[in-house]
This record gives C-alpha cells, structure tokens and sequence, in this order.
C-alpha cells in the first residue's frame, strides 16, 4: 500500500500554501525536477536524455553527493540547468530536531555555494520524503529559501510499481505548471530509464515547454 500523492490535492496545496506546489501559466509550460543525486551512474544518463530534448531542469541536490562527485554537480551547472538543497544527508523533518535540521541544510549550503562551485543559483530547497514541519519551514523561508513541493510525482522510486504504471503516473496527470518530481538515484533507475525519456517525448509531440525553477 503506498502512502503517497500523485498528484497533489488542491486542498493540500490551499492548507500549505507558503510552499510552492505548481507555477501557473498559460504556455503549456512544466517544471521537470530530480531529487538526490548527483550520483555519477545516474545523473550523467539523465543529463544526456535533457540535451537530448534540448530541456532544462532542476535538480535538488544532497550535499555529500555534491562532496563526492563535484564535477559532475558543475557540469549540471553548466549545461544549464538550476539546482536546489536537499539537505546534506537527506534527513527527515519530522523526525529531527529544529537546529539539527537546519544546520544540516546550511551544511548543503556551503558546499552549494562554496567558492569551487557557480554560487548564483537562486535559495530554493525541496525536503527529503516531503516532510517538513512547520516550524523547520518558517526558520527556512527566514533564511530566504523558497520550499519547492511538486504537483505530480512520478513514484519512480517505488520498487512495488513497474515502468508502465510510473510512467502513467506522469502522463495522467501533467498539466500547465506542473511541477514534476524524478529521482537521479540508483533505486529509481529501474523506472527512470523508461519513464524519463517516454516522458520528454510525450512533452516535446504535445507542446510543451520545460523551465528551471
């Protein structure tokens, strides 16, 4: 049994509505994310698939990824894409402390924007798993960070789901704004390599655009 949205309930998105769920546009324009990486087996993959299609998108990194592969998270850089925090050791919110889920965040931060990395990158920050509490939020958007949720998710990381069934996931529910949510990470790569590319066709033969957050 899963214990996830797909697509993401209006009512959710009125209830929490300081994070950012979807952007609202009229030019069939969509927000391809991915959560976890840089991880070298994946990321890469994922980064030929997007200049491919001539695509942009956001990844929401985890800081000791980036210690481990630092080209690679400036190559995501380069190539012209944006990047967000996903906390250092993608933790929890609710299950860790206030201050120790901050400091984790601005562990990320640092590495993010140290001076061997492009350090213009705007504040924005997704949480692991989704969950953050309300007041790790109101201490996060004090320090300037936009919270980025998302409006589809994909649920490639679900062992129990097969590639059809994730890829319908996205499909089904993509619309004008949506902010739809990958992961470039060794679990999801099962789904991914099969959704990803299915996926930017279906955006590219109907019309859509893809934009950085």
């Amino acid at each position: 049994m899963k214990f996830y949205w797909i697509k993401t309930h209006w009512i959710i998105k009125k209830i929490f509505n300081n994070y950012i769920w979807d952007v609202s546009n009229d030019k069939k324009t969509v927000y391809l994310t991915f959560d976890d990486g840089p991880i070298p087996e994946v990321t890469t993959w994922v980064l030929n698939q997007l200049q491919e299609y001539n695509v942009k998108a956001t990844f929401f990194c985890i800081g000791d990824n980036i210690n481990k592969h630092p080209a690679l998270f400036i190559k995501i850089i380069t190539d012209g894409h944006a990047v967000g925090n996903h906390t250092h050791n993608h933790l929890n919110g609710w299950t860790t402390p206030n201050d120790t889920y901050i400091e984790n965040i601005k562990k990320c931060e640092e590495v993010m924007h140290s001076d061997t990395f492009i350090n213009s990158q705007p504040k924005i920050f997704r949480p692991p798993y989704g969950k953050i509490t309300m007041g790790q939020s109101k201490l996060l958007r004090s320090l300037g960070y936009k919270i980025i949720m998302w409006d589809v998710l994909s649920a490639d990381f679900d062992q129990k789901i097969n590639k059809q069934e994730c890829l319908n996931n996205v499909l089904s529910n993509i619309e004008s704004g949506s902010i739809i949510v990958f992961h470039d990470s060794i679990k999801a790569f099962k789904n991914l390599e099969y959704v990803l590319p299915n996926t930017l066709r279906y955006l590219q033969n109907n019309d859509f655009e893809c934009a950085i957050l």
